[in-house]
């Protein structure tokens, strides 16, 4: 199974960002892994709709699985149409996460855990 965690940084210890649409990378592995991959998050600079241009870069890179702290009802209405489970509670190292992952210390998400915002979302009520 392909999956990607939010992160801050771009190397296997960097921290989990727990921002989904607005984490500046992704580590993306698989359950083996055997590989670790960083790709830049395209929706981080978006002015709006983050969550659903992040979620839409996952889908398009055939992801099955997601690893975050937060994600908002837009972003997880579209990984959800792709079938992709998300893991919300991430937190820690990319490496942390992972092994949480792998021992069932995570939370499999059906609903949004943060609310959505206009814009770029930060320091507004």
């Amino acid at each position: 199974m392909k999956l990607a965690i939010s992160a801050e940084g771009n190397s296997i210890e960097a921290r989990v960002d727990p921002r989904f649409g607005r984490c500046e990378y992704f580590a993306i592995t698989s359950e083996d892994k055997q590989q670790w991959e960083y790709i830049s998050n395209p929706g981080a600079s978006a002015g709006g709709g983050a969550g659903i241009h992040t979620a839409q870069e996952l889908v398009n890179r055939k992801v099955e699985c997601v690893l975050t702290g937060r994600i908002g009802p837009n972003a997880m209405a579209v990984l959800q149409a792709a079938g992709i489970k998300v893991y919300t509670g991430a937190s820690g190292t990319v490496r942390e996460t992972f092994e949480q992952y792998k021992n069932g210390l995570l939370t499999l998400s059906t609903t949004a855990n943060a609310v959505p915002h206009e814009g770029m979302g930060r320091g507004r009520k």
